[in-house]
């Protein structure tokens, strides 16, 4: 892939990866009281600015799936999310655009804390 570019995932591919159980790490770049409001199954949260400290210790693998989201096609916050981490070595990484907009527009449900 070449440095810089973001590959994108739909919201059918996500649904479908998450159904199958297939191995991904789906992280949330919104600030913490946004992912305790809602967010999509089985993420987990790394604010946007903590991205860089702490995606060490949180994705240890940089091989590994990675999907980042935020809340709506017009956030630009996962698309920098994903281009911070493949800047750090990561090489599976994939932005789910539409974020939580897109996904509850769908009728798929979100998870509270």
């Amino acid at each position: 892939m070449p440095k810089g570019k973001v590959s994108f995932i739909s919201k059918e591919q996500l649904f479908e990866m998450l159904e199958n159980e297939e191995p991904l790490t789906l992280v949330e770049v919104l600030p913490e009281e946004r992912y305790r409001s809602g967010h999509l199954p089985k993420a987990i949260t790394i604010p946007l600015q903590e991205l860089e400290a702490r995606a060490a210790a949180l994705l240890p693998d940089r091989a590994a799936p990675i999907v980042v989201y935020c809340s709506s096609f017009l956030c630009t916050a996962s698309t920098g999310a994903a281009r911070l981490l493949q800047s750090m070595g990561y090489i599976a990484v994939r932005d789910y655009k539409g974020g939580k907009e897109d996904w509850t527009k769908a009728g798929l449900p979100l998870v509270t804390e």
